[in-house]
């Protein structure tokens, strides 16, 4: 079984016009992100190996790697020979690149592949970043990192022993209109932050399905697009938070046998700025966050979709910046890191902090208390 975001697809692919003047926008937005320049492509384009060919390397990653400028598909690992197969007739992929999850240390042996990128269930990302480090590529992992922060650790120390990059996949770091929001919040344009309200859930399928087992997923919604808005509660305000409360409820308890159905969470920062979390797996509708500051306030709706991003502002302002494909964006600038031995904006220890915070909400849902971070 094999990872990828479980929302529905907004769109087609934008152009590349578009993708690069959206670039350009992510990389001038933030003054406290490394601003890199978009140099001439390279000789040689990173390849990157996609490891787990589910719905999202399917129909984003691997679209993506098309448009991208500093990367190029080289190879695939899976556990379906039919899946192998279909690929290798789309992407004209040869055999010695086609590999399976048992036969990853093999890797070591293909010069070609740069950079596995890691899209299966969030319980085996570790088992297969390890091995993709052991090997001696640069390892890219979906979010969430893993599902406990033991395993979060071991990704980073097994990437650092073996002195390669390891970057999770938070797509929207990269996503001019996310910026504008960090922007605006970090130069005060609309007043000092004062709180922030962060949602996002659908209605679940396929009752089958991994990430409705926890030994694969970790635990429901918020394992899966909860961590979307507990990264724009983290992004806006700049801080790490202090506590944490939490709550889950579950209706259909024969769908939700093993994780929560919904789930609510409170954090405070250490500036005294307060926000509100809620996510789903029980009904659609919440793709938003908002920030509310002592002059006014800025918000997205929708927040998190791959395209389609936007919102408005307390001034009367609209927030829409160029649409753009994240997905090659992030792998652009993650190619653009190892070339030029810069660090990643989005390491394994970005990961690791999602984590923490995760484990203590769970615990909050667990004890019914307050959880202390600090």
């Amino acid at each position: 079984m094999e990872n990828g975001d479980s929302f529905p697809l907004m769109n087609s692919l934008p152009s590349r016009r578009h993708f690069l003047k959206a670039s350009a926008l992510a990389a001038a937005a933030l003054p406290f992100i490394p601003k890199f320049s978009l140099a001439a492509a390279p000789k040689r384009k990173l390849g990157f190996a996609l490891c787990g060919l589910g719905n999202l390397s399917t129909n984003q990653i691997a679209p993506a790697l098309q448009e991208t400028e500093y990367c190029k598909l080289a190879g695939i690992i899976t556990g379906t020979p039919e899946k192998a197969r279909r690929w290798q007739a789309q992407y004209n992929l040869p055999d010695h690149s086609v590999y399976s999850y048992d036969t990853m240390s093999k890797l070591a042996d293909n010069p070609d592949i740069d950079v596995v990128y890691v899209v299966t269930p969030n319980g085996l990302h570790a088992d297969h970043t390890i091995a993709a480090a052991k090997a001696g590529k640069h390892v890219l992992c979906e979010k969430p990192m893993e599902v406990s922060v033991e395993k979060c650790r071991q990704m980073i120390d097994a990437c650092k022993t073996a002195g390669k990059q390891l970057a999770i996949g938070y797509r929207l770091h990269f996503e001019p209109n996310h910026q504008e929001c960090i922007r605006l919040v970090r130069e005060q344009v609309l007043g000092s932050l004062k709180f922030i309200e962060a949602g996002f859930g659908f209605a679940i399928g396929d009752p089958a399905q991994w990430r409705l087992k926890k030994e694969l997923s970790g635990g429901g919604p918020m394992m899966d697009v909860g961590i979307y808005a507990l990264q724009a509660m983290r992004y806006l305000s700049g801080e790490e938070p202090i506590s944490v409360s939490a709550l889950a409820t579950t209706n259909d308890k024969v769908k939700f046998r093993d994780i929560e159905e919904s789930l609510t969470w409170q954090m405070a920062f250490p500036s005294g700025v307060l926000a509100n979390g809620n996510t789903t797996y029980g009904f659609s509708g919440i793709n938003r966050f908002s920030a509310n500051t002592d002059r006014g306030w800025l918000a997205l709706n929708p927040a998190y979709g791959y395209h389609g991003i936007s919102g408005s502002r307390s001034d009367g302002k609209t927030i829409r910046l160029a649409d753009m494909n994240q997905f090659a964006a992030e792998m652009d600038d993650f190619a653009q890191c190892i070339l030029g031995n810069r660090p990643t904006r989005v390491p394994g220890e970005e990961g690791l902090r999602d984590m923490k915070v995760i484990s203590a909400i769970y615990e909050s849902v667990r004890t019914g208390k307050v959880v202390n971070l600090t």
